[in-house]
């Protein structure tokens, strides 16, 4: 561990942190058809190449690719040339285009399950002895059932390999395809010439799981929504500019840089500008973490993204656009979503091993029996064999299985689980850092001691009359104190609450408004108090971070506030080391930095500030009382609010690792003992069609497992 110090990150962001691609994408396409690595390779190779496009980023999250390009281009040709490399696509028209919630995949499902369970019985009953006509009465009703029924479930797994053989390329769906049409066709020749053999229950049996494993890592994505897109919320859509000595409205998109903007008391700043004349208090915690209220003076700057507190004020616009510190911190947000969704998670790895050698074997069984018997019926059966048990049935169901399971046991414990990849990034976790002001940390007002009751009363109800969180702090305080009977109360935006008590006015909030310093104050009677203010830690943050140190795992403070507060808040969480004083470009710069020296870094953070360090970290956690930026770029949402859940969530992550890695076991050796005796000629339909459901059964058991650990 480090000694304690601080740093002063500058706003403006380093040239390493947003590269040449730190620029608004000209187009967004929607992929509704992409699901894995491989996809995003595809898309990314196909649009590199086009003719004015610079770059181009796929987000698998949200089935969209964000391409630097031309402004204004046609992306026709673009979109032609991925449907030539078999990626559907179009351009973005809605925020919630291509998003696939897996809803299309239950009447599928439904439909193969269903199908599957009636063709089984059919199937025992054959085995079990049946014969001759009896024999091929129940296959063919097998076949009436198992046709329509593998035709219309399949059609996912169908259109999906299509699409990569019509452009030369294979992919997870292409042998899944393959073993499901030849198990119909090959069945169904059996069947019309009398065959003993009949594989509609095996076909049905892979449709079924495989679609499960699918919907199930669809249900994973349901929740994921853009941090990056949540951002232009923040931004308000028109400013007040003064023309010719007239406030005049204008959309956001009019301004220029040396435009004079009027800014009124409670408006959030629309664009970067310098103050003109006169004071002004603003709240920045949105942008740098600051707890307290900054005030500023002529010739300071104000940033895109502060509430003018106290007001009218004049300013100069010095930056507008894409120029920003606001849009600055969308891209750093975006750039970051775009750069996690590459993760390739186990299974994309694992299937892009286990795809050529299911080809390989199935090929060289049929190669092999057709040169030792030299009957291409017998090799065709053993190929199809081969293609059935080797089917990644249990390899497509061991991540999503496991997935749900302990993703459904954190939601029940209080913590909300956004991303499909979230619990695999979060096991590899060896370092958490946390930001401090409302994360860790909470602004809470105090009573001076001396106050009488009368007047505590009276504080009391201009308390409970105010929005401000830091007005509701007092209220913990002055629980056991009864109301008094204040009348004409009113709220005055940026300033405080006044109201008349017993024939005087009483006023509660800023320091200069109601007749004290600086500050918070309150008067009534002629009596003024000065209300003063301290920050204190919540009430678990110690037990979280003492159980992550106690799990191994190295613990940071990052924040935007000064050096002395973060000293000491730091040493009173015995966490070692910190960094203060930081802009949110330095947050983000700061964990890229921690990453690039070997460490997984998880990051915990709550403001707005805090959002492109969360979409730039190895994993991130928000709590459930964060703005909805920052919990749209986490990957788990505290939604109990409980800090604890940090390390919770970490602990279940890796005990879900475990599982996975059994699932694979399991998968492999399945295939060790099943795809020998496939090869040998030894499986018949029926052993093949109950050996790949039992490893599918016992995926889905094992997954299970953690729901009682």
């Amino acid at each position: 561990m480090t000694s304690a110090h601080s740093t002063c990150v500058h706003s403006d962001a380093p040239t390493d942190v947003v590269a040449a691609s730190d620029v608004a994408p000209t187009h967004t396409l929607v992929l509704p058809g992409v699901h894995c690595a491989g996809c995003i390779r595809t898309v990314e190779d196909v649009l590199s190449r086009q003719p004015g496009i610079r770059s181009a980023r796929v987000n698998l999250t949200r089935r969209r690719a964000a391409v630097f390009g031309v402004p204004g281009a046609d992306p026709g040709p673009w979109i032609r040339a991925l449907a030539t490399a078999g990626i559907e696509a179009h351009e973005a028209t809605r925020d919630g285009d291509g998003i696939d919630n897996g809803k299309a995949l239950v009447l599928p499902l439904g439909v193969a399950g269903f199908a599957m369970m009636n063709v089984m019985l059919l199937s025992v009953a054959v085995w079990s002895g049946a014969s001759d006509s009896t024999r091929d009465l129940l296959h063919w009703i097998s076949a009436a059932i198992a046709l329509p029924a593998t035709v219309y479930a399949a059609q996912p797994f169908f259109r999906h390999a299509w699409s990569a053989l019509s452009v030369g390329r294979l992919n997870i769906d292409v042998p899944i395809s393959l073993a499901i049409m030849l198990a119909s066709a090959m069945s169904l020749y059996e069947v019309a010439n009398g065959g003993e053999h009949a594989w509609f229950d095996a076909a049905l049996a892979l449709t079924f799981f495989l679609l499960a494993g699918r919907a199930l890592d669809q249900r994973m994505r349901r929740s994921a929504r853009s941090a990056a897109a949540d951002l232009a919320v923040i931004e308000p859509a028109r400013a007040i500019r003064i023309e010719d000595g007239e406030k005049r409205s204008r959309p956001l998109g009019e301004l220029r840089v040396g435009d004079t903007l009027w800014l009124a008391a409670g408006t959030r700043v629309p664009v970067d500008a310098v103050l003109d004349a006169g004071g002004v208090e603003v709240d920045r915690s949105a942008i740098t973490g600051e707890s307290d209220s900054r005030a500023l003076s002529r010739g300071d700057t104000l940033t895109a993204g502060d509430i003018v507190l106290t007001g009218p004020v004049t300013a100069t616009a010095t930056a507008v656009g894409e120029d920003t510190t606001l849009r600055r911190m969308a891209r750093l947000v975006a750039t970051a979503e775009n750069s996690r969704s590459r993760y390739s998670g186990l299974a994309d790895q694992a299937a892009a091993i286990y795809t050529p050698t299911v080809h390989i074997v199935a090929a060289a069984a049929f190669l092999g029996w057709l040169l030792a018997t030299g009957d291409v019926r017998v090799a065709l059966n053993v190929a199809i064999a081969t293609l059935i048990i080797t089917c990644p049935c249990a390899l497509g169901l061991a991540v999503p299985a496991v997935a749900v399971v302990a993703t459904s046991r954190l939601y029940r414990n209080g913590l909300l689980v956004k991303s499909e990849t979230a619990l695999e990034r979060l096991a590899g976790i060896d370092t958490v850092v946390f930001d401090k002001t409302g994360t860790l940390t909470r602004r809470i007002l105090n009573v001076p001691p001396d106050m009488p009751d009368a007047d505590r009363r009276v504080l009391r109800t201009l308390a409970d009359c105010s929005d401000h969180p830091l007005s509701r702090t007092l209220l913990d305080a002055l629980a056991a104190t009864p109301a008094a009977d204040v009348s004409n109360v009113r709220e005055i935006a940026g300033s405080g609450v006044e109201g008349m008590w017993n024939g005087t006015s009483a006023r509660f909030g800023r320091g200069d408004w109601v007749g004290g310093s600086s500050g918070t104050a309150f008067a009534v009677g002629g009596r003024t108090y000065e209300i003063s203010g301290t920050e204190e830690l919540l009430p678990d943050a110690r037990k979280a971070i003492d159980v992550l140190k106690a799990n191994g795992l190295e613990v940071c403070l990052l924040t935007g506030d000064a050096g002395a507060r973060a000293r000491q808040v730091a040493a009173r969480l015995g966490v070692d080391r910190f960094w203060s004083e930081v802009s949110p470009e330095g947050k983000s710069s700061t964990i890229q930095d921690l990453r690039a020296d070997g460490c997984s870094v998880l990051m915990v953070g709550d403001g707005l500030n805090d959002t492109a360090a969360l979409a730039a970290a190895d994993a991130s956690i928000a709590p459930g009382s964060a703005l909805d930026a920052s919990r749209n770029a986490a990957d788990v949402v505290i939604v109990s609010g409980r800090l604890p859940g940090v390390a919770e969530a970490i602990s279940t992550a890796r005990l879900a690792k475990r599982r996975i890695l059994q699932n694979f076991g399991v998968a492999a050796v399945y295939n060790a003992i099943a795809v020998p005796l496939a090869v040998a000629g030894i499986a018949t339909p029926l052993m093949a069609a109950i050996a790949m459901s039992t490893s599918s059964l016992v995926v889905i058991l094992n997954a299970g497992r953690g729901r009682r650990q």
